[in-house]
């Protein structure tokens, strides 16, 4: 099982990112669960979407509460961030992100227990909710995800993700951190929202109000729209069950390093 959820070159990358667990007084007690172990049990979770009280850790050699306990250890590390961006790179180097066209938008997903960064969803009845804002390249592959509150702006959320992730070394030249092109539907058509995004060096895309129709956007912002569809395949994130914003978004990190893991586990086979 832990070979499956967590395969050696899945681990090859997370090993060194795991933070180095504070020593242990010399004698007697249980011996340390497997950091792989644990890392196997969040991943089959989040792509199972399965609670914790239903974890079944006992297939991983490990338990409920040790896999909890270091899920909040490592989430306050920003380890899942970290992995998500050593995946970026690997693909970055193999030029397989293509930064000619981003791509931006965002999905709403019920908050059953409410907790930070939730609203009410204008599009579910008032309910509580959150939303994930995606920033994909030109083939979909996740570059940055936010989480807020279902009733945030999807504007208000453009430049935090723009902003949000370091540059990304490559192979040859300069780490990259900006697309050329932008594209967004109209939620996104604000005159000052356009210039900050102009004067980061980036070309706007976004459909104006009472002028066009974002069809006409269609043939470049359905790649975004797949990229959040391949995000809900970790049904973990169809609908958030955790109090703390932060472990919500721990879990859209690592389901974006998964999404960068197997887009990149593909150029090496």
């Amino acid at each position: 099982m832990v070979r499956t959820w967590a395969p050696d070159d899945f681990w090859q990358v997370a090993q060194p990112l795991i933070p180095v667990p504070p020593p242990r007084p010399q004698g007697g007690g249980t011996p340390r669960a497997s950091d792989r172990a644990v890392l196997a049990a969040i991943v089959y979770m989040v792509q199972a979407g399965c609670s914790w009280r239903t974890l079944p850790a006992a297939m991983f050699g490990t338990s409920r509460a040790t896999v909890h306990r270091r899920f909040g250890e490592w989430t306050n590390a920003g380890l899942w961030e970290r992995l998500h961006a050593a995946f970026l790179t690997r693909l970055n180097v193999v030029s397989e992100i293509d930064w000619s066209r981003a791509m931006v938008d965002s999905i709403a997903v019920r908050a059953e227990k409410k907790g930070d960064a939730t609203g009410p969803n204008p599009v579910d009845r008032g309910k509580p909710g959150s939303k994930i804002h995606v920033l994909c390249d030109r083939t979909g592959i996740p570059l940055a995800v936010l989480i807020t509150a279902a009733n945030v702006h999807d504007s208000q959320v453009m430049v935090p993700l723009l902003d949000s992730f370091a540059p990304i070394p490559s192979r040859r030249g300069h780490p990259r951190r900006r697309p050329g092109k932008l594209h967004a539907d109209k939620a996104y058509d604000i005159p000052a929202l356009r210039a900050e995004i102009r004067r980061r060096g980036i070309t706007v895309r976004i459909a104006r109000k009472n002028v066009e129709s974002s069809q006409r956007l269609g043939r470049h912002r359905w790649v975004v729209e797949s990229s959040l569809s391949w995000l809900l395949n970790n049904r973990r994130l169809v609908r958030r069950y955790e109090r703390k914003a932060e472990h919500f978004q721990a879990f859209a990190d690592l389901g974006c390093a998964l999404l960068s893991y197997r887009r990149w586990a593909k150029t090496t086979t």
